[in-house]
C-alpha cells in the first residue's frame, strides 16, 4: 500500500477533527487501497464515520469529478443509521441498476425509518429513468411493487410513505394518480407536501388547478411545493401569481427563490422580463436564483414559444409591481 494514502487514511480514521482536504485521497481508490480502507472503516467510531461520510456527500455535490462510489456502498451495510442513510444519499448520481435491490432490501427490512425513507427516494430515479426509456420496464416492476406496499401499509411511518408516494408519481397511471389524490387530502400536513410535489413530478394536467390554489395557502412548504409544480408542470397560466410571489414581502425568501426557479422552467415573455428585473435585486439569493432561472431559460428557449403566452392570464401591471418591490 502507498504509505502516502495509509499516512492520510490513519488521520482520517484517528483524529477528531476531520481534515476535509484529506478526503479527496478517498476518492478513485485502487484496489490495495480499497481492500485497506474496508478494513479500518469498522474500527472508526460512529460518530465519526457518520461526520466523514456526511462531508463527502457534500464534497459530491460542489465537485463532478471525485467519485467516493465504493465507500457509499461499503456504508449501506454500516452498522450505524445515518452512515446506511447517507451512502444512499451519496450514490444519488448513479444510475446503475444494480443499486436496485439493496436500495429494496433497505426500503422492505431496515430498522429504521430514515433509512427506509431514503431509500423509497432513492428507487424513483429508477422510475424515472424507464420514463424516459433509459432502463428497460421490467427493472422497475419490483419498485412499483415495493413502493405499493409501503403506501398501502397503515402502520408505516408516514415519513416512509410520503416518500414512496413521490417516488412513484413518475409512473402517469391511473392507480397512481389515486395514490396522489389520497395523499393530498390525507391528515398528515407532511403528506399533503409531497401530494403537492408528487404532482409537479407526475406531469399530469390534471393536477394544474390544484397546484394553482395552493400558491395561496398559508403553509411555505406547501407554497414552496406548488411553486415547485408549477415550473415541472410548465404552467403558464401560473406566470403571474408566481411574479405575485415574488413581489410580497411577506413571502418566504425559499418560496421567492422557487417562484423564479419555476418561471425559469415555464418561460414565455413575461416570465423573462420578471427574471431579468429580479436580476437587479438587491437581496443576493434573488439576484443569484434569476441568474441561474435566466440561463436555463436560455438554454432550452427553442422549446418555448415565447409569443404564445396566453396574456388573458397575466396582468403588466404585475411587472411594474415587481420592478418597484426589488428595486
Amino acid at each position: 500500500m502507498d504509505n502516502a494514502f495509509a499516512t492520510i487514511l490513519n488521520q482520517i480514521a484517528e483524529e477528531p477533527q476531520l481534515r476535509l482536504s484529506n478526503l479527496y485521497i478517498l476518492s478513485r481508490m485502487d484496489q490495495d487501497s480499497l481492500d485497506v480502507f474496508r478494513e479500518v472503516w469498522p474500527t472508526i467510531s460512529a460518530d465519526h464515520r457518520r461526520n466523514i461520510i456526511r462531508n463527502l456527500v457534500e464534497i459530491c455535490e460542489v465537485n463532478f469529478e471525485v467519485d467516493f462510489d465504493p465507500v457509499f456502498l461499503l456504508g449501506l451495510g454500516d452498522e450505524d443509521a445515518e452512515v446506511r442513510a447517507s451512502a444512499i444519499n451519496g450514490l444519488w448520481e448513479n444510475e446503475n441498476p444494480a443499486l436496485i435491490d439493496p436500495f429494496l432490501h433497505l426500503l422492505r427490512t431496515d430498522e429504521t425509518a430514515l433509512v427506509r425513507s431514503t431509500a423509497a427516494s432513492a428507487l424513483g430515479r429508477f422510475i424515472y429513468l424507464s420514463e424516459i426509456e433509459e432502463l428497460e420496464p421490467a427493472k422497475i416492476v419490483p419498485i412499483r411493487e415495493a413502493l405499493l406496499e409501503t403506501i398501502h401499509q397503515p402502520a408505516e411511518d408516514v415519513e416512509v410513505r410520503r416518500r414512496a408516494v413521490e417516488s412513484i408519481a413518475f409512473l402517469n397511471q391511473p392507480e397512481v394518480t389515486r395514490i396522489i389524490e389520497n395523499a393530498y387530502y390525507d391528515d398528515d400536513v407532511k403528506m399533503q407536501v409531497s401530494a403537492i410535489f408528487a404532482m409537479g413530478r407526475n406531469a399530469d394536467h390534471c393536477w394544474h388547478s390544484r397546484v394553482l390554489s395552493e400558491l395561496d395557502n398559508e403553509s411555505d412548504e406547501i407554497r414552496f411545493e406548488a411553486a415547485r409544480a408549477c415550473g415541472e408542470l410548465e404552467m403558464k397560466e401560473a406566470v403571474s401569481r408566481l411574479i405575485d410571489l415574488i413581489d410580497d414581502s411577506d413571502t418566504d425568501l425559499e418560496v421567492q427563490e422557487m417562484a423564479i426557479w419555476a418561471l425559469g422552467r415555464i418561460g414565455g415573455s413575461a416570465a423573462q422580463e420578471a427574471l431579468e428585473i429580479c436580476l437587479e435585486s438587491d437581496v443576493e439569493a434573488i439576484a443569484l436564483a434569476a441568474e441561474e432561472a435566466l440561463d436555463e431559460l436560455n438554454l432550452f428557449s427553442d422549446t418555448f414559444d415565447m409569443f404564445d403566452f396566453g396574456e388573458e392570464d397575466f396582468d403588466e401591471d404585475d411587472l411594474d409591481d415587481l420592478n418597484l418591490y426589488l428595486n
